[in-house]
């Protein structure tokens, strides 16, 4: 009985290490998203000599062009560390995951 309670315990975890690891690639996919708008946006601000703009609380407000290449520039720099970050907390996951059904299958 307590093999099969182990087990049970192991099994759960996996299931919430698996949730969790879906929550993780949600977020990664949604930061990854928001960096290809960006260097979309860097892009247009390079290829452009048009006014630039930038919308702040659903307002358009004219913005100078190198005020405008920092702010994306530091956006950028932030979005990477926090991909980076979930790519390891992912990696630790999967690693987790990997060793508990490892465990599970050789185990019982």
């Amino acid at each position: 009985k307590d093999m099969k309670s182990e087990k049970n315990k192991q099994i759960e975890e996996l299931q919430m290490l698996e949730n969790h690891l879906h929550y993780i690639l949600a977020q990664k996919q949604a930061l990854q998203s928001e960096l290809n708008e960006i260097n979309n946006a860097v892009e247009e601000l390079a290829s452009s000599d048009d006014e630039v703009y930038k919308i702040v609380s659903g307002i358009m407000i004219k913005s100078a062009r190198e005020k405008l290449k920092i702010e994306l520039k530091d956006k950028k720099k932030i979005l990477n560390s926090k991909i980076e970050a979930v790519e390891k907390q992912e990696k630790l996951l999967e690693k987790r995951a990997s060793e508990l059904k490892n465990e599970v299958i050789n185990k019982y």
